[in-house]
This record gives C-alpha cells, sequence and structure tokens, in this order.
C-alpha cells in the first residue's frame, strides 16, 4: 500500500453522520490515492521508516497519541504481512552525496550568517534555519529548474537548496549590489527568477497564494495553452510553518488547490514554536497533517529530522502533482536549534527540549547512515565539508567587496515601470539630483 493511500481519513463528526453518509451513497467521486510504491516512508520494509522516535518527543505529552498517518488497523495489517527486512540502502551513493552536501551547505552558510550578523555586516531581522535542513534538501533536490519555490522569512537555505549561488545569497544578506535581488530584498526577502524561487515573504502565510498562484499557471499553460513538457506539469512547493496552519490564507487556498486539482504540495515545516508560543498551546488539534484530507487531498506526517523519509514523502507528491493528481498536503515535524531569529535569547523554551532535538540533528543522523551503510568514507565527506568551507569563506570575501547599491536604484522595482517612479522631464532619476533630498529631514 501506498504510503498517501494508507492516509488516515477522518470520520464526520456523529451529528453529521447520517448526512455524510447520503452524500457518500450519492457521491462516486473517487477518493484521493496513490499509487503504489515499494519504497513508501510508511511501508514496514523500509528500514529508515520506524516513527519510534518521534513518540519520545518532550512535547508529545498533550497530544490525543503520537503523530501518524497511517491508522491503526492499517499499522496492524503491515506487521502480519511484513516481508523480511531488506538491507538495501533508501539512496544511491551519488543521491546520498548529494544531500549531504546541500545539508552542509545549508548549515555552514546559516552558522556564517550568525558570525557576520553579529559582527555588523547584515541589518534587521535575520532568521537562520539550522536544524531544518532535512525539510528543504528533502524536497527541493527532486525538484527541476522549471519547478517553483515559494518560501518564508527563514528563505536562505530554501534558497541555495534550489541553486541560487551561495555568494549571491550573502551579498543579498549583505545589502549587496551583487545580491540575487540587487541588495534591495534582504534576509527575508530572497528572489531569483532565473532559479524559479518565487521570494521570500516577511508575514506569515502571504506566500501560500502565491504559490497557488504558480501551480494555477502551470495547470494552465500545460492544459489550456498546451504548451509541451514532456515531463508533465511544473510543480511548485510552499513552504510555511506551523504559526501559519491557522491562517486565513492557509484554509482558502488549501480549497482552490482541491478543486482545481493544482500541481502543489503544502509543505508545513512545523519546528513545533512559532516565535515563543508552543504549537500544542495554540492549535485544538495539534496534528496538521488532518487539515489535508478535510479538503479531500491527502495529508501526511512525516519525520522532518530524516532526510531520507523527507525524501521518500516528497517523491511521491511531487510526482503525484506533476501527473495532474493534485495538492499534498506534507507536515514535516522538525526543530529549529537556534532562537527564532538572532534577535532572539531564545529563553522560552526548556534546556531539556532542546538538548534532546539536538541530538537528533539531520546532518549527524545522515551521516551516520552513509557511513553504515558504505556509501562513502569518512574522508570523502570531510572533503564536501573543507569544498563547503571554502565555498562559504569566498561567499563572504565576495559579499564584502561588492558595491553598495546606487542611489539611483532606490526607487526601482517600486512600480511596474521598471525604472520606477520619479522620473524628471529629462528622463533622469529625480534622485540623481542632489537636491533631491533637500529638507527631508525636517520632514
Amino acid at each position: 500500500m501506498s504510503a498517501f493511500s494508507a492516509v488516515k481519513i477522518l470520520h464526520a463528526h456523529p451529528s453529521l453522520a447520517v448526512r455524510s453518509s447520503a452524500a457518500e451513497s450519492s457521491s462516486n467521486k473517487p477518493k484521493p490515492s496513490f499509487p503504489s510504491s515499494p519504497s513508501s516512508p510508511f511501508n514496514s520494509t523500509n528500514p529508515s521508516s520506524s516513527s519510534s522516535s518521534l513518540s519520545s518527543s518532550p512535547l508529545r505529552g498533550n497530544r490525543r497519541r503520537p503523530i501518524l498517518a497511517v491508522s491503526s488497523d492499517v499499522v496492524s495489517k503491515k506487521q502480519q504481512q511484513r516481508p523480511p527486512l531488506v538491507a538495501t540502502p533508501a539512496v544511491t551513493r551519488e543521491e546520498s552525496l548529494e544531500l549531504y552536501e546541500d545539508m552542509i551547505l545549508g548549515r555552514t552558510f546559516e552558522d556564517m550568517c550568525a558570525q557576520m550578523y553579529y559582527r555588523g555586516k547584515m541589518f534587521g531581522f535575520v532568521h537562520l534555519y539550522n536544524g531544518q535542513e532535512a525539510v528543504s534538501t528533502g524536497f527541493i533536490k527532486l525538484l527541476s529548474r522549471a519547478d517553483s519555490v515559494v518560501s518564508t522569512y527563514r528563505d536562505h537555505v530554501h534558497a541555495l537548496s534550489k541553486g541560487v549561488p551561495a555568494r549571491a545569497v550573502m551579498a543579498e544578506l549583505f545589502g549587496k549590489a551583487t545580491g540575487c535581488c540587487r541588495g534591495q530584498g534582504g534576509s527575508m526577502h530572497m528572489f531569483s527568477a532565473e532559479h524559479n524561487l518565487l521570494g521570500g515573504f516577511a508575514f506569515i502565510g502571504e506566500g501560500i497564494p502565491v504559490a497557488t498562484g504558480a501551480a494555477f499557471t502551470s495547470k494552465y499553460r500545460y492544459e489550456v495553452l498546451k504548451e509541451s513538457n514532456p515531463n508533465g506539469l511544473d510543480v511548485t512547493l510552499a513552504f510555511f510553518g506551523d504559526g501559519t496552519c491557522n491562517n486565513g490564507q492557509f484554509f482558502e487556498c488549501l480549497n482552490m488547490a482541491q478543486l482545481w486539482k493544482l500541481p502543489i504540495v503544502f509543505v508545513v515545516e512545523n519546528n513545533l514554536w512559532a516565535i515563543g508560543m508552543s504549537h500544542l498551546r495554540s492549535t485544538s488539534d495539534p496534528e496538521i497533517w488532518k487539515k489535508g484530507p478535510a479538503f479531500g487531498m491527502p495529508g501526511v506526517h512525516v519525520d522532518g529530522m530524516d532526510v531520507l523519509k523527507v525524501r521518500e514523502v516528497a517523491k511521491e507528491a511531487i510526482e503525484r502533482a506533476r501527473r495532474g493528481e493534485g495538492p499534498t498536503l506534507v507536515e514535516c515535524e522538525t526543530y529549529r536549534f537556534r532562537g527564532h531569529s538572532l534577535a532572539d535569547p531564545d529563553e522560552l523554551r526548556k534546556p531539556d527540549e532542546k538538548a534532546h532535538y539536538a541530538t537528533r540533528d539531520p546532518i549527524t543522523a545522515l551521516k551516520k547512515y552513509i557511513l553504515e551503510h558504505n556509501l562513502a568514507s569518512e574522508s570523502e565527506l570531510k572533503t564536501i565539508e573543507k569544498k563547503i568551507d571554502d565555498e562559504i569563506e569566498e561567499a563572504v570575501e565576495f559579499a564584502d567587496s561588492s558595491p553598495h547599491p546606487p542611489r539611483s536604484q532606490l526607487l526601482e522595482n517600486v512600480f511596474a515601470d521598471p525604472k520606477g517612479f520619479g522620473i524628471g522631464p529629462d528622463g533622469k532619476y529625480r534622485c540623481e539630483d542632489p537636491k533631491f533630498t533637500q529638507g527631508t529631514a525636517q520632514v
């Protein structure tokens, strides 16, 4: 049975039982399901599929039961039919090294960001991704160049995974003209048309409608304009956190995406905290994956600290979207190793909770897997780490030596006119006039 066909579809409230049963009997609409997959993340033949590591979470106490996207009767049937375990790795050597390099890139980049922030090279709010690398890598490294990613304010690593060069991301953080947004975006607004990174968004939930629109564009081009695409539909990934899942845009876009069968995957990076608010104290039912079946789409929960589990779920969801079978909601339960932002002293989370998740570092887990399955040697992994260290050092040097944006760029990209507002009769920018800002200090 496929991972997603095993998703538990919630039954209606008893008071609605008559209505729902009548509706079911009068409707021939098929339930969403996935094709059978031997490498399903909930297939007990996969050594990495165990979810027992989640049951020891220090935040599990308030849940009605451990988070599982598979109902107990399915689990029991699986156990009865369980074949012998197969020791074949879930990934090839090349795939494992690609995953490891991308996760090391994300972690090293963010650690360097912290250094540069405290040295005064970056300004404003900077939100780091440490601890969540398995989600970005597990999903984005499965995409093609034509597929799109919509991010959040924690967007540096999403940009790196999508292929935006580290030097372009670092320069953007430094506010330099060589950044991927020419220094006008900064930490929370990474964008690259070349890589189909459709932006980081500072306010929670505001990127979800953009992602839904991108998915609609893909479907419209393919089905209405008949633009040829041998790979099927281009897919959009919408990343957002647990705090977003009680916002209106989330529900509206899930409804539209399922109604129109859009090629989109909604990826919830549930790091259990919305700044200083525990997810368990802010949500009536903390199992976010259940909100997918409420709209008729599959809802899946996966251990977001295990890149191999994330990758298996991601592969099935992306392929499903590419075939035109509609959206999927994936809840990745993960954890951030730093405060909400670099301005957050991180005093609200308990030390034992942070220590617990530190032992589940996704990079350490993947490294252990690679070595145990003889996919690479320790020296090969150190070579990758050295390569990334050099790349990040070069990115900092590039960003530091790059020029600041000129004053003439100040009003560009404010309006649809690429030159922006403020062009004088002579065709030159008014802001180039030395007297342009005269008197503004008094204002």
